[in-house]
């Protein structure tokens, strides 16, 4: 079997897990991983038990290597992708796919004319009981959707002393936690409805006006406590809280709420969808059931297993029932479906992943929602 040859950019907590998940797939071999510098790349690839090493501008000039993971900063996202694929590599970014619409946009077009491969890592769509929810509702088991009441609640940026890069506005964007864990909710909406939403209403909230940032190294989730003396204080002007009114291509209505500050909750994405016919929520935080709710009978809990879920979702699970699948599977499913394309060396006509027009279409949304929150109004999508 001929592999085909990755190469990973970034290593912060992103950049590892897209390795983790290539390397349980047997077609594909991470070649190469790429940091700011040699020495960080070369540091960072024996950890990761990888063989070779390089800069970005080096990484690209490797004739070998056929597809590129960005898995750096947003700031970094266009730049980065634009360059990957005009030296004809198949591009694989992390969310958000730009900064802004424009760049977006030209990205789109690039990927476009060169045919290569594209994808926006919205991977949550990977979870087999949220494809479930999606197939029942194409066959109609939900019937028409009234609502959509969603969320997605952490708690890494609970306290002034949390701090990290997606805080600062000209690294993240000017939207956090709607442009960071929102776009997952608003890419799985569209996704698993079927609906378009084609109007906003936001309210945001900065809790933590400002932050105290370390003057030394401290990682995420640490617990590592540093001395006054060791902190900066930096005014915030990105949300810790949002709630957002939707309306919806067939005229219904929905909710969704993120937020980074709410103690115990550590990664919490929960859907609730009704329908005339049926409900369906799921939580990520029990992946592997799915709540079915009825008027006129008994509710219902589905269980993620193979034998049990519908036809067109059994090449989204790898492991029988009972066996339980995560986070982790949801990337692997990913790359299963986008290695496929690699493959045959060109993005398919209609591809079932997130492509760079998904990850422009979660800009546009976001971009609206941030519009709306500063003018205190309904916007237009």
């Amino acid at each position: 079997m001929n592999k085909i040859k990755v190469g990973v950019v970034g290593t912060g907590f992103i950049g590892p897990a897209h390795i983790e998940a290539l390397r349980r797939l047997p077609q594909v071999e991470v070649a190469a991983l790429c940091e700011v510098t040699a020495e960080l790349a070369k540091e960072k690839a024996d950890a990761l038990g990888i063989a070779r090493s390089y800069t970005f501008e080096e990484l690209l000039k490797q004739d070998d290597i056929q597809a590129i993971h960005i898995c750096t900063p947003n700031f970094l996202h266009y730049s980065q992708s634009k360059a990957a694929l005009l030296a004809g590599k198949h591009v694989i970014c992390e969310k958000p796919l730009a900064k802004d619409l424009s760049e977006a946009e030209e990205l789109v077009e690039l990927a476009a004319k060169t045919g290569l491969v594209n994808a926006v890592h919205f991977n949550l769509r990977y979870y087999p009981l949220a494809r479930q929810m999606k197939s029942m509702r194409e066959k109609g088991e939900l019937g028409e959707i009234y609502s959509f009441i969603g969320s997605y609640l952490q708690d890494w940026l609970f306290y002034e002393t949390d701090y990290n890069w997606r805080l600062e506005p000209d690294k993240s964007g000017d939207s956090r936690a709607i442009a960071d864990i929102g776009s997952h909710l608003m890419d799985i909406l569209e996704y698993i409805t079927g609906l378009k939403t084609v109007a906003v209403m936001a309210d945001f909230n900065t809790v933590h006006k400002t932050r105290k940032k370390p003057l030394k190294a401290v990682e995420t989730y640490s617990g590592k406590m540093l001395q006054p003396e060791d902190y900066a204080d930096v005014p915030i002007t990105t949300e810790d809280h949002a709630n957002v009114l939707l309306r919806f291509d067939n005229g219904n209505k929905g909710v969704i709420t993120v937020s980074q500050v709410s103690a115990g909750r550590k990664n919490r994405m929960s859907l609730e969808i009704s329908g005339s016919k049926k409900t369906f929520n799921w939580c990520s935080e029990s992946p592997n059931e799915m709540w079915i709710g009825n008027r006129d009978k008994a509710n219902e809990i589905l269980m993620r297993d193979p034998s049990l879920v519908n036809e067109d979702v059994r090449s989204t699970i790898t492991f029988p029932g009972g066996h339980n699948e995560g986070f982790p599977d949801t990337s692997k499913q990913m790359f299963k479906e986008v290695y496929a394309a690699i493959a045959q060396g060109k993005q398919p006509e209609n591809p079932t992943f997130p492509t760079f027009a998904d990850g422009y279409r979660e800009l546009l949304i976001c971009e609206k929602i941030l519009e709306s929150n500063k003018a205190q109004a309904w916007v237009t999508i």
